[in-house]
């Protein structure tokens, strides 16, 4: 057992110190043992649980998880040190010479730009071409996200359509070509990642977030599923007993309620 001092209220050294102690002989079994790569996908999960706490705007809520968030900085640093690459001051000192790199406006006197602050991390990461700004976009991002960051940076280039209409044409044309590939029961993949695309190139003419967006018709999909649910659950039934043309009908019902609500009216004067 290791003896720790309790406090009324605790600071980022104490953290620092208690994923020490967890991660070294006489510890935690379970935390010594882990790896980047093994807790990869708790990084994500918790900085996704932080967005959904900023979402619903609750202080409380994003306290905890920007914790959650600040322990994988942590425990990353910590399988850093331990094989003797780098400390967790090494990454404060990276990240602050980066700041004040970029803010040469705050730090340096110099002027601020619109361009500036891309001017100056491509300066910072050495890249000398276009292209090299597109690959420098983090494959690990979700695929809507990602084609958004590598269609801006081309259009910093120039590659860009001059309107949104000829942005719905390619948009036409990949549904074509997805189509075709689904006749042919070839490419699809393909085919299908370049209308997704093509459809993120819209929604940033518009300014909309092509991740918000789909989620927003998650969100919209669960609640009209949930209506359907409900009208078949009141009939004594399950989903599952009935054919596509039926449940099509309620999802129907679901989607254009005022249509249901016109019937019932038209009744009533009947």
């Amino acid at each position: 057992m290791i003896n720790f001092e309790e406090k009324t209220a605790y600071t980022v050294e104490d953290l620092r110190r208690i994923v020490h102690l967890l991660r070294a002989p006489g510890g935690c079994p379970w935390d010594g043992a882990q790896t980047h790569e093994s807790i990869r996908r708790n990084f994500l999960e918790e900085a996704y649980e932080v967005a959904e706490a900023i979402d619903e705007k609750n202080p409380a809520h994003l306290k905890e998880e920007l914790g959650d968030v600040l322990l994988q900085v942590l425990f990353h640093a910590s399988i850093e040190e331990d094989a003797g690459r780098f400390t967790l001051d090494d990454v404060a000192d990276g990240i602050c010479k980066k700041l004040i790199f970029r803010h040469p406006h705050v730090f340096g006197g110099a002027v601020a730009t619109p361009d500036s602050w891309e001017e100056l991390k491509r300066q910072e990461k050495g890249q000398t071409t276009y292209t090299a700004t597109l690959q420098s976009v983090a494959k690990s991002l979700p695929g809507l996200w990602r084609a958004e960051k590598i269609q801006a940076k081309a259009e910093k280039a120039g590659f860009e359509w001059p309107n949104v209409q000829a942005a719905m044409d390619k948009l036409t044309e990949e549904l074509e070509e997805l189509q075709t590939a689904v006749a042919d029961h070839s490419n699809v993949e393909e085919e299908l990642g370049d209308l997704l695309f093509a459809a993120v190139k819209i929604a940033r003419f518009f300014q909309i977030d092509a991740e918000d967006a789909l989620a927003g018709t998650c969100e919209k999909f669960i609640r009209r599923f949930a209506g359907v649910e409900a009208a078949v659950t009141a009939q004594g039934r399950d989903m599952r007993e009935l054919d596509v043309s039926q449940l099509m009908a309620l999802w129907n019902r679901e989607k254009h309620p005022e249509n249901e609500e016109r019937k019932g009216n038209h009744h009533e004067q009947d």
